[in-house]
């Protein structure tokens, strides 16, 4: 059970890495649309060797004629991109932090909400009176972790601005759906990297289409005033990004959506925090605070709570 913790944490780790590239290659693309669509090509290209190597089977005929195109089949690359342009649309009106705090605590909702009655195939786990003492430790400590102090703003009494933060907070809902049928799909198909493949592949499909609507073009520079000119490790987050996808569907039968969701969140989170202490990946520092070390802690009281109790 250690290590399947261990390999949520360290699948959310990469997450960051993973915002820091497209971002970068988004300077080149002009679009983040069509930036995530490299993104997620990579990664479907990367799952097809991968795929190709240790389940080769998955590429004949043979395989699929037993399988049930069901929903699981399209859903869940579906919602990856829904949450992905969701994010997109939050982070200009609601700023980063809120952004943050309004989608995880969809996240978290949902997740429970899947474990409680077992939605999407997954394991039924009991709503008990200490997971609801959980998710309240969970919400203080993510609000310890993404607390800023601003100045008020007094665009944010606006009817708009609250529904912008109900949005949030339904947008939330995407991942932890996403990892449940991801997960199923998985199991019915008795490989999780096919899985994987098969959600990737959905994904770049749509974020094709979303690029050419919205940026229509596929022009891209070489060269940035900035960042200079495109270096070829530009193109590597949709491998980062398979390492999330592909543990959240391994993890899943064996944690559940709201903990598979809270520990890789808990990764993210960590790494974000060790990003900021030292500066990384061209960023300011901004040094590890007792506030931030209390939210973790809380988080990990949050995560034994929802998990064992």
């Amino acid at each position: 059970m250690f290590l399947l913790f261990i390999m949520g944490i360290v699948a959310g780790m990469v997450v960051p890495f993973q915002t820091s590239i497209n971002s970068r290659l988004s300077l080149y693309t002009k679009s983040s649309f069509y930036a995530s669509t490299i993104s997620f090509a990579t990664g479907t290209v990367f799952l097809i060797l991968i795929n190709a190597i240790i389940n080769p089977q998955a590429f004949t005929p043979h395989f699929y004629s037993g399988q049930s195109l069901s929903y699981v089949w399209f859903v869940g690359g579906a919602l990856g991109v829904i949450f992905l342009t969701g994010n997109l649309l939050l982070l200009p009106r609601l700023g980063a932090s809120l952004t943050v705090v309004m989608t995880i605590a969809g996240q978290i909702i949902m997740g429970v909400t899947i474990d409680t009655f077992g939605w999407f195939g997954a394991p039924h786990d009991p709503f008990t009176i200490f997971k609801v003492i959980g998710i309240i430790i969970l919400f203080i400590g993510i609000l310890l972790m993404n607390y800023t102090r601003k100045a008020a703003n007094k665009n944010k009494t606006a009817n708009h601005f609250y529904l912008w933060l109900i949005i949030g907070f339904v947008f939330g809902f995407a991942p932890p759906i996403q990892t449940a049928i991801n997960s199923a799909l998985g199991q019915q198909i008795h490989s999780s990297v096919m899985a994987a493949l098969v959600s990737f592949t959905i994904g770049t499909i749509l974020l094709f289409i979303l690029t050419l609507i919205f940026n229509r073009s596929l022009n891209m520079t070489s060269h940035n005033e900035v960042q200079g000119k495109i270096k070829p490790w530009y193109f590597i987050g949709g491998i980062l990004g398979v390492i999330f996808v592909t543990s959240n569907i391994i993890l899943m039968p064996h944690l559940g959506a709201a903990v598979t969701t809270i520990v890789a969140m808990l990764g993210q989170m960590l790494m974000g925090v060790i990003i900021d202490h030292f500066g990384l990946l061209g960023t300011t520092v901004n040094k590890i605070t007792l506030r931030k070390v209390a939210g973790v802690i809380a988080i990990m009281i949050g995560i034994i709570l929802l998990r064992f109790f």
